[in-house]
């Protein structure tokens, strides 16, 4: 903490949820915003204080240079709660939560829990911010400060989470980051998943060399960082989420983004997103 004002994290993968926060305060600006997240402006502002010029001007830069699709992909996982909450899942976790605010943003029905799970470091910057922002959830919200390669089942259950009642969990890129850990997450996950369960994560040809990607790296792991493999769950995700007790579903990203408008395209029929379904 610096004055009254929390330190936000300036490097590491917790930091990547400042840049997502960037991005979703870029996208409630415009008139045709395909969401409005007052709050994101409010964690940007607040950041900011934590970095210096040179580093935050970076920062601002790498979120120009992922915006169109990462913004398309909050919408897209708003669309996937809400048909989560249409199927009759009360239960909502999202895993490496970072600076989300759907607690605060969306529309929710009685009777929803929403669980946020993601490091320490993280919420000791998000929660003072809140705070101070006088924001109140619009759900019941709990908060798991817990790595996720750590008993973070234990401490979900800790706090409410209940395992007859089926759940939509949310992964919005943090299993990318776990490499050989990321199996283990959802391996967790299929244990205390109810039957009717809803769990989707992205299918993505990342060029890793490539600027954005290069300069990523660098903002999160310093500049002298070796490149690295993409993570998750691996090329054949599909069939071993299948085997372990899900049925998934394919569907590609031209045909998810094509309703909203947006010039993200990527005419590559194996880029999208699977939906699994607990059996």
């Amino acid at each position: 903490m610096t004055g009254t004002h929390p330190q936000a994290p300036i490097a590491g993968v917790a930091m990547t949820a400042i840049g997502v926060a960037v991005i979703r305060a870029r996208e409630s600006d415009r008139p045709d915003r395909l969401y409005d997240d007052p709050l994101a402006r409010v964690f940007a502002d607040a950041a900011a204080r934590s970095f210096d010029p040179a580093r935050w001007e970076r920062l601002e830069a790498l979120a120009d240079q992922f915006y169109e699709g990462r913004s398309v992909g909050v919408r897209l996982v708003d669309d996937s709660v809400r048909a989560a909450l249409a199927a009759g899942c009360r239960h909502i976790v999202l895993i490496g939560a970072g600076l989300d605010t759907r607690a605060f943003r969306m529309e929710w029905p009685e009777g929803v829990r929403l669980f946020e799970i993601d490091l320490p470091e993280l919420f000791a910057f998000k929660e003072p911010v809140l705070a101070q922002a006088g924001a109140a959830p619009r759900c019941e919200r709990r908060v798991i400060a817990a790595d996720l390669r750590a008993d973070w089942p234990k401490e979900l259950v800790a706090n409410g989470f209940r395992f007859e009642e089926p759940a939509h969990w949310i992964d919005e890129g943090v299993l990318g980051y776990l490499d050989e850990d990321a199996r283990g997450v959802v391996e967790k996950i299929t244990e205390i998943a109810a039957p009717g369960s809803r769990f989707g994560f992205g299918r993505f040809a990342v060029d890793t060399d490539s600027a954005p990607y290069v300069e990523l790296r660098r903002m999160v792991s310093g500049d002298a960082a070796p490149p690295r493999s993409p993570g998750g769950l691996g090329p054949d995700a599909e069939q071993w989420l299948t085997d372990i007790g899900w049925s998934t579903e394919f569907h590609s990203w031209d045909d998810l983004v094509a309703p909203y408008g947006r010039p993200v395209a990527v005419n590559d029929p194996r880029i999208g997103t699977i939906r699994a379904i607990r059996r």
